[in-house]
């Protein structure tokens, strides 16, 4: 039996494998298309290691391993290689395209020549349709010379059309309507045009002449002009006023001599401009330190507050003559226990300034009606009791547990000398708990450090600071602050959220760094 199931694997196993071999090779062809060479080139590295690792006996060893490498290369190399490499250029929504596409976009455009516009009315006829062209202008010798004086003095009629959703005929021929005898049904109304604008929209009505006229307007068919020419030397004339535009690859979009810029723009290399903007412009800078300088303090005050009310509490739940410390101590557990959105929630309710219960106890009590949401300095504090709130519980079990550890002889020892309880808490209990706490303090810094769900659900990073060339708040932190310039502004500079990304990703390695040096100084103690 074991025999013929290897059999069996043997002879499925290479029909699989080029089943997944011409899967890959499709994909990579695809990314290759869509003009990422690189990420096809690295992909195609990727899938033969692995093919090779599967099938080949000489590397059994790593085909446990290589499914964890894969993993750790895809949703973690990856994307950090792709943010650092987008930060070192101009990627934004007004530069999305590449050079040749964001060209190729500006020669497709077009305009229509009023000029030479007939208008049109549609006519049903069972379950088709006839499209009837007729003059919108008098014949004109000067402004239409030629054959298309005589069109315009004449009409034009289409063969019964589906104009179904289906995908219409590429182009309708049109015959001069003194060709033949027709009797048309009464013209649609406008509400039955607008009804069938997206197929007419998609028609190309040849007239005798060869002449191509396309859907304009409700009630116009004409010829497309195009907007702009393409010179040999990769720059574009304007053709109505004939300017010449040339692609700058500094800036990227297309300028022309006094520096005048065109729409759509294309995404270029820029190095470590993106950097340089955070370091020395001055409207950009100082919100940028300010929003830094708060986010480190938010971390820091955060832990600390935590960590005061975490650890007291901690040390009362231990106390053993204390009464229903299991009821206090689960109580005390349900801020952990609720979804933070939740709570978030909650809270920005509380703390409104007309209706929350908050002020209205304040009101009561003293008289006044702080502006939480208003008010700088008010906002931040605000968003540190809420912070407090939600991150004390995860510090009173860890310091729990951590309590429960220390020797009971220690503090035999202290009652015998007359210690009291805060010698006890300062030269027993803290001593013994802050090493093995350490680590978990760091990580619980490097985490509000990106607390990113808090700041959105609480403030969205306001009140404004003024003045700014990109918005930015006041409660906002860095990672807030990354969000709103590539998704909020008007501008969605992603380069520019990207290279704050990658000081972020720093920052948050260094304290990785600092963790591990911290867990490996504690297990080197023991």
């Amino acid at each position: 039996m074991t025999q013929s199931r290897q059999n069996v694997f043997y002879w499925l196993k290479w029909p699989i494998a080029i089943l997944l071999a011409v899967a890959c090779l499709y994909l990579i062809f695809n990314i290759y298309l869509a003009g990422q060479a690189f990420y096809a080139i690295g992909f195609l590295i990727f899938a033969s290691i692995g093919f090779y690792i599967y099938l080949s006996n000489a590397a059994f060893a790593y085909r446990y391993l290589f499914p964890g490498l894969a993993g750790m290369a895809i949703f973690v190399a990856f994307p950090l290689f792709y943010t650092v490499q987008i930060g070192l250029t101009n990627y934004s929504s007004n530069n999305l395209l590449s050079l040749e596409r964001a060209k190729s976009y500006l020669l497709e455009q077009t305009s229509p020549d009023e000029t030479r516009t007939l208008g049109y009315t549609l006519h049903a006829e069972g379950n088709e349709f006839r499209i009837v062209l007729m003059p919108l202008h008098e014949p004109d010798d000067e402004k239409n010379p030629g054959v298309w004086a005589s069109l315009l003095s004449k009409s034009y009629v289409s063969a019964p059309l589906a104009l179904r959703e289906a995908q219409p005929p590429e182009q309708i021929q049109m015959v001069p309507l003194s060709q033949g005898s027709f009797e048309f049904n009464t013209p649609l109304g406008l509400a039955d045009v607008l009804k069938r604008r997206d197929v007419l929209r998609q028609l190309k009505l040849q007239l005798p002449d060869k002449n191509v006229l396309s859907y304009v307007g409700v009630r116009e068919f004409g010829p497309l002009n195009p907007l702009w020419k393409a010179n040999d030397d990769g720059s574009i004339i304007l053709l109505e006023s004939d300017e010449v535009y040339r692609p700058n690859s500094e800036t990227g979009f297309f300028e022309n001599s006094d520096g005048s810029r065109i729409q759509p723009g294309f995404k270029v290399g820029v190095g470590l401009k993106n950097y340089k903007r955070i370091l020395t412009e001055p409207e950009f800078r100082e919100p940028f330190v300010a929003i830094f300088l708060w986010t480190v303090v938010f971390a820091a005050l955060t832990v600390f507050f935590s960590l005061i009310i975490g650890i007291t509490l901690a040390v009362l739940l231990n106390w053993e003559a204390l009464r229903f410390r299991t009821l206090y101590r689960t109580l005390l557990f349900l801020p952990y226990a609720v979804p933070g959105f939740i709570s978030i929630l909650v809270f920005k309710g509380l703390f409104n300034q007309n209706f929350g219960e908050i002020n209205a106890i304040l009101n009561a009590l003293f008289g006044i009606k702080p502006a939480w949401f208003a008010d700088p300095t008010l906002a931040k504090a605000m968003i540190l009791i809420v912070n407090t709130w939600l991150g004390y519980p995860f510090i009173m079990v860890l310091c729990s547990g951590l309590i429960k550890a220390i020797p009971t002889d220690l503090y035999e020892a202290s009652a015998i000398a007359g210690a009291k309880p805060l010698t006890n808490f300062f030269k027993i209990t803290a001593p013994l708990i802050i090493k093995p706490l350490m680590p978990l303090l760091i990580s619980a810094f490097a985490f509000n450090f990106n607390n990113f769900v808090l700041i959105s659900l609480l403030t969205d990073g306001r009140p404004d600071f003024l003045n700014t060339k990109i918005p930015a708040g006041t409660t906002d932190i860095l990672v807030s602050y990354t969000y709103r310039i590539a998704f909020q502004d008007s501008g969605q500079n992603f380069g520019l959220a990207a290279a704050i990304s990658t000081v972020i990703f720093v920052m948050v390695a260094v304290l990785s760094l600092i963790n591990l040096k911290l867990a490996k100084v504690n297990q080197e103690i023991k």
